[in-house]
């Protein structure tokens, strides 16, 4: 489990096919105090375990799943990275709570000034919309955002100048993609509204659209 902070920035240095999948060695700009063989770490929002830390060092397996999901795959050597070790229990929850298993990839649409900031809009694909809510939280490769409009097909999040400084969305263009991880609540609530009995047929509870208009969870 991550935060979304992104600790610091990594520069893949290795990158070779392995067992359908792929092995990546990176290179963090920051010093891994107290390394675990095995600890897991995002990469641009992915989860990754790490292996053969040495130092600043370390590789992890990508796997197919992951080359189809996110935006891995077309990282070359020398790209650079936004990183992030796990959250541990006695850590600040500064940004929200992020699994580091990516739903999608969103490819940016515009990328606009804004004074000090830079308001950055995103398509994402069908169906990714309806868990994506104006004022609510999002991560993009692995950054803690919030957002400020959405519709069914885009949303926008203006960049603080911070933020812009210290991960990679500072040197993001028009027309690149990124990965995204919707709010993990959305989730959960759509599966308990849609479940079903074992026959099949849809399962009663008190929990509807309805109560949930009513109570002030949605418009």
């Amino acid at each position: 489990m991550f935060t979304g902070l992104v600790l610091g920035k990594g520069r893949l240095i290795e990158k070779h096919p392995s067992g359908g999948g792929m092995v990546f060695g990176l290179e963090a700009d920051f010093d891994l105090t107290d390394p675990e063989e095995g600890e897991s770490i995002a990469v641009n929002g992915v989860c990754l375990t790490a292996m053969a830390i040495q130092g600043r060092r370390f590789k992890v397996d990508v796997s197919p799943e992951t080359l189809s999901r996110t935006n891995l795959g077309a990282l070359a050597v020398g790209s650079v990275v936004n990183l992030e070790r796990a959250l541990r229990l006695a850590d600040r929850l500064g940004g929200h709570l992020v699994s580091g298993h990516v739903d999608a990839v969103a490819a940016i649409l515009s990328r606009k000034p804004d004074g000090d900031f830079v308001r950055f809009t995103f398509s994402v694909p069908e169906g990714f919309g309806r868990y994506i809510i104006e004022k609510g939280s999002i991560c993009i490769d692995g950054i803690s955002l919030t957002v400020n409009h959405c519709d069914d097909r885009t949303f926008s999040v203006a960049i603080i100048p911070h933020t812009l400084a210290v991960t990679t969305l500072g040197g993001r263009r028009q027309g690149e993609t990124v990965n995204i991880e919707v709010d993990l609540v959305g989730k959960y609530v759509e599966k308990l509204l849609l479940a079903k009995t074992a026959d099949g047929s849809a399962a009663k509870s008190g929990i509807n659209p309805a109560f949930l208009a009513e109570h002030g969870f949605m418009k």
